[in-house]
């Protein structure tokens, strides 16, 4: 923010005004003591030119006026002169040179000796007579210099005085326009220092406040989905994301679950107590942690009390048995001390599904895959596999790669939308998804595509394509606002960065009208990438609105949400799912909220299937939803 030094500029103008308000009165003063002076000295001159003119004219009578009178007259700068006596003129005296027409000539008629003698002289005004010489004019410039250098020295002197005011000022501008980190970085030598202290000290303690609210937030969600010894979700966790895997109890995508259980669980516990049996665990979790680095949307919780469980979606039955034998090699290759039969330890029984499947029969087909593991009585995992594969699945990459780049040359991406409707039933604005089409007129879901997408680096492309289209709408029609997703390759792509600014500038209002939504992964995985920083201020100050997506995926704190100025927040469907049948998630919904009163963050929750969740939802106080129950998803 520019520092305009307001307070300053009003006392220095107030100053300046009062000073000449002051210098007006005294320069009137002064005018009119110099008028009255003037006609005060020239009616003198006239009272002694009638005295010299009866005392003339009683000695000498009217003969000696002539030789005496005119350079008198001339002196005293007269227009006309005229002497009667009895009404008769005795002397008369005009001046050629000037102009008697002015209507401003002085008249002084005078009867000099009742009865006898009236005198008619008419002068000009007598401060008219009197112009200013150079060093009066030296005088005056002396004068307007020295005052212009005390005012330019009294406003430096206001400054220095007020320096610390308008500092005060600053802060509390910025404090009232909610910039509460730029104002805690304003210098704190303002006066009152009193003032300027107890700012500090508030400011310190709402951003120690706002910390301590977000790890409170962390805690409820650690406490609620994390497990104590293992760090991993907890059973509650677990299920929630698989249900939000689901729809209907069915699969939405392919992938594999997998269950990991130890055996002779008991035998550690009781030879090395509890606290060997959490080094064993924090060994297996962090080992098992490292081998899903590169799956992103993996799911990894404790089960039960000696058994773990993964899930790890859009992955091909081949990744998933090279995953299922990394994982076997790496926990095999941990230090158990040769813990019961440390050949008969470890199993992993391994499930693939694909998109339709049940769930719970998903969960049996594991546990079944688990058990003829552990039938072998050595250590090893196995696969549960039907042979049945969608046709999508089995692409390559470089077959997905040909067929994503021929989508994008015949632009045969398009979009779908899902109404967002507040608690009021009314349609707040519309979220975008995308589908491609094939040349035999099949759609291809986005959960499949996006993936091998993000592998090729095509995603820039593929959505600048979709936002395409969506400002084509809105160009269109002027009442529809809209969200779109953005991936992390598009936020970070320069050229894709360059183009939506451009486009942005090119159609300004449109900006408002766009709401540019993030997950909330990239976000916290993210923080120190400055480029992605730059590229979500650079929307905000566009005029666009930032969400967050998938909040709840994950146990993260949730102080980026104002410190990144997101507008919307959007509750991840694992914590919308059944949740009025689940009071951990009801707890971590009045958290979230509760930690965003003050700030103008709507909370939304997507993927509402049923009366009961919405009413549960709007209860808790989150302001609008979208999903099935609430309006299906539509081609536009």
């Amino acid at each position: 923010m520019k520092h305009t030094k307001i307070l300053t500029k009003k006392m220095t103008s107030f100053w300046l005004l009062s000073l000449a308000a002051v210098a007006f009165v005294f320069l009137l003063c002064a005018v009119m003591g110099f008028t009255q002076l003037t006609y005060n000295f020239q009616q003198q001159k006239v009272a002694e030119l009638e005295t010299m003119l009866v005392e003339d004219y009683q000695q000498h009578g009217s003969n000696q006026f002539s030789s005496w009178l005119p350079p008198l007259l001339t002196a005293y700068k007269a227009v006309d002169f005229s002497l009667s006596h009895e009404h008769q003129v005795v002397y008369q005296f005009h001046r050629d040179q000037i102009d008697t027409t002015k209507s401003n000539l002085t008249v002084y008629q005078t009867q000099l000796n009742p009865g006898q003698l009236s005198m008619k002289l008419v002068m000009p005004p007598p401060f008219s007579l009197y112009d200013l010489g150079w060093h009066e004019l030296i005088i005056l410039l002396i004068g307007f210099i020295s005052i212009g250098i005390f005012v330019r020295f009294g406003y430096g002197w206001y400054s220095r005085e007020l320096d610390g005011v308008e500092q005060l000022a600053l802060r509390s501008k910025l404090i009232l326009d909610g910039k509460l980190k730029q104002a805690a970085e304003v210098p704190t030598n303002g006066k009152p220092r009193m003032i300027n202290r107890a700012l500090s000290k508030l400011l310190a303690d709402l951003d120690d406040a706002h910390k301590e609210r977000g790890r409170l937030d962390q805690f409820i969600r650690k406490d609620t989905f994390l497990d104590k010894q293992t760090q991993i979700g907890n059973p509650i966790f677990f299920q929630n994301r698989l249900d939000a895997l689901s729809h209907d109890q069915k699969m939405m995508a392919h992938g594999v679950l997998m269950f990991i259980e130890f055996d002779d669980v008991d035998l550690v516990e009781n030879e090395f107590g509890e606290g060997g049996m959490k080094a064993m665990l924090s060994l297996t979790t962090e080992a098992i942690t490292a081998a899903l680095t590169q799956y992103e949307d993996s799911i990894f919780a404790r089960r039960s009390y000696s058994q773990l469980a993964i899930v790890v979606p859009q992955l091909s039955l081949i990744e998933a048995d090279q995953l299922a034998q990394r994982i076997l090699k790496t926990c095999l290759a941990l230090p158990f001390y040769g813990i019961g039969d440390p050949d008969n330890f470890f199993h992993l029984g391994c499930a693939f599904f694909k998109t339709g499947d049940l769930q719970i029969q998903l969960v049996e087909e594991a546990e079944m895959a688990l058990r003829a593991a552990q039938l072998q009585r050595v250590n090893n995992w196995f696969m549960y596999d039907k042979g049945a594969l969608d046709e999508e699945i089995a692409k390559g990459s470089v077959r997905w790669r040909s067929f994503l780049e021929n989508t994008l040359v015949s632009k045969r991406f398009f979009t779908l939308q899902q109404a967002i409707v507040d608690s009021d039933d009314q349609v707040l604005h519309y979220e975008i998804f995308s589908r491609a089409r094939d040349i035999r007129g099949n759609d291809i879901r986005a959960t499949l595509f996006i993936p091998m997408a993000n592998k090729c680096g095509l995603m820039p492309q593929i959505e600048r394509q979709i936002l395409e289209q969506v400002l084509f709408r809105l160009m269109n029609d002027n009442t529809l606002t809209y969200s779109i997703n953005l991936s992390l390759d598009s936020l970070i792509s320069r050229a894709f960065v360059r183009w939506i600014q451009s486009t942005l500038l090119e159609h300004r209002p449109l900006a408002s009208r766009l709401i540019f939504e993030v997950s909330e992964d990239i976000i916290v995985k993210n923080q120190k990438n400055t480029l992605l920083l730059k590229t979500l201020d650079m929307l905000r100050k566009m005029g666009a609105k930032l969400a967050v997506d998938n909040v709840g995926q994950y146990v993260v704190g949730s102080h980026y949400i104002q410190e990144y100025h997101f507008d919307l927040v959007k509750l991840h469907r694992s914590i919308v799912r059944r949740v009025h049948q689940r009071p951990e998630n009801q707890l971590f919904i009045r958290s979230l909220i509760g930690g965003l009163y003050r700030a103008e963050v709507k909370v939304i929750a997507e993927g509402v299937e049923c009366f009961e969740e919405w009413q549960t939802l709007k209860i808790l106080g989150v302001s609008a939803a979208q999903g099935d129950f609430l309006g299906q998803r539509s081609e536009v």
